[in-house]
């Protein structure tokens, strides 16, 4: 299994990095290169959710935020056409291969 991670901190912690090692034989980390957001699909994510599901509605607060969040993400799961639109983008490919 590849993983397409962010330099976030907590991705190069000694506890991940361990991890990574013992079950090296089935999992690796592919670390995008720094302020190169748009290579990351999970952004492509969020721009889909802020302009076709949460960017519609008119929010009250933190808990229908909330709502709303989740019932698209589980719309996506339903959905893996959609999904996989995320890695047809150009800047998003490699991902696919």
């Amino acid at each position: 299994m590849f993983l397409i991670v962010d330099g976030h901190p907590v991705h190069k912690a000694k506890m991940v990095r361990d991890y990574v090692a013992a079950v090296s034989d089935w999992l690796e980390l592919f670390f995008l290169p720094p302020y190169a957001p748009e290579l990351n699909p999970d952004e492509l994510v969020w721009n889909d959710l802020k302009n076709h599901a949460i960017g519609r509605q008119s929010i009250k607060g933190p808990d229908q935020l909330k709502r709303a969040v989740i019932s698209f993400l589980r719309y996506l799961q339903r959905t893996p056409d959609r999904v996989r639109s995320y890695f047809r983008a150009p800047t998003t490919r490699y991902a696919a291969a």
